[in-house]
Parts: structure tokens; sequence; C-alpha cells
């Protein structure tokens, strides 16, 4: 899309995809796993509890609980740090690779719904 987007039309693009994952049968992300799975997919690992908590600026207790379902989901895996045991790596998954793939499809499909 390189046209700008006025607030409403980035609300529209936004309730578009939304509306359209949430009508396929897929897990239903809050919002915070969302930004948690994307955290992990878009960005450099590695990635732990501590580092997600800091770039997202949220509680570890409440990325745990993201990681959890994320876990449930089989969209992400924990694994102990074999150089400091005492971190835990967040990896990514083929399930949570798809997921987004699928997911980055919705967008750009509401997106050009937008396209003048």
């Amino acid at each position: 899309m390189t046209f700008p987007l006025s607030d409403m039309q980035a609300l529209d693009l936004w309730r578009r995809a939304v509306l359209a994952g949430v009508r396929r049968e897929a897990p239903d992300l809050s919002a915070r796993q969302m930004a948690v799975l994307l955290t992990v997919y878009l960005t450099s690992p590695p990635h732990t509890v501590r580092g997600l908590a800091a770039t997202l600026n949220v509680s570890k207790p409440a990325i745990t609980r993201a990681l959890d379902r994320l876990g449930q989901f089989e969209m992400v895996r924990r694994k102990v740090d074999d150089v400091d045991r005492r971190n835990v790596l967040v990896q990514r998954t083929v399930k949570g690779s798809v997921f987004l793939r699928e997911w980055g499809s919705i967008v750009s499909v509401a997106a050009t719904e937008l396209a003048p």
C-alpha cells in the first residue's frame, strides 16, 4: 500500500483484518499474545521472557501467561539456554510461522480492499 491512511482508514484496515482472522479456523489470540508472537517472529533472536517484558513494557508474569497460551497452540516453544541455564529462550515454530504468514495475507487483502 503506497497511499497514506487516515486514522479512520487505519482502524478500518485493522477491523477488516481482525474480522477475517476471527472467521477462519485458527486460534483467537489476544492483543498481548499477538504482540508477543509478532515480536518473536519479526525481531532478531534470541528472545527471553525478561527481554520480551522489557521490549513490550509489560510484566514478566504477563509475558509468561502469553507464552503459556502460545505454547499450547504450538506457535512458540521455550528452551533452557545451554549457556546460561537461568535464561529461558523463546523459539519460533513451524505452526507459528504458518499462522503469521496466513495473518500477513489477511492484512494484505484487507489493505487492497482499502486502496483507492
